[in-house]
């Protein structure tokens, strides 16, 4: 389940900001936290993440929307508009007008079982897992 929302008149580096904040939670409380934001950039991200939550319920038949993570969000840079202000004789200088594509991606949240996965063949030999490391005296 994906949204995109590009060319919006504002810089990636502003929005970026918002979309940190939001990154990994649950679509529920993702658009609470931008409902209390004074960001401007608040406004297209929960846009977007409305969106992706609307083709969730349409297109993937998923009622509960409170069920829903936000799995990915990125804010990529647009096409920039340069504009010109004319300066003290004769010059100008160039004004970048930034824009931006910002996508969101959501998933269905994991349910925590209470069965712990067990591995019938641990105790039938030893093994050195990865994630042990031995400290070293230097």
């Amino acid at each position: 389940m994906k949204a995109i929302l590009r060319n919006y008149r504002q810089s990636p580096r502003k929005i970026r900001l918002v979309a940190d904040l939001v990154r990994g939670k649950k679509v529920v409380k993702a658009l609470t936290t931008l409902d209390f934001l004074t960001k401007q950039a608040s406004a297209p991200v929960r846009n977007v993440i409305n969106m992706a939550m609307t083709d969730a319920k349409h297109n993937f038949r998923i009622a509960d929307a409170g069920e829903l993570i936000i799995k990915d969000i990125k804010v990529d840079a647009g096409v920039t508009l340069k504009r010109y202000m004319p300066r003290a004789r004769g010059s100008a200088y160039r004004i970048k007008k930034r824009t931006s594509h910002i996508s969101v991606e959501l998933a269905a949240a994991e349910r925590k079982s209470g069965a712990a996965v067990s591995h019938s063949d641990h105790g039938a030999h030893s093994h050195q897992h990865e994630n042990q490391s031995e400290i070293s005296a230097v």
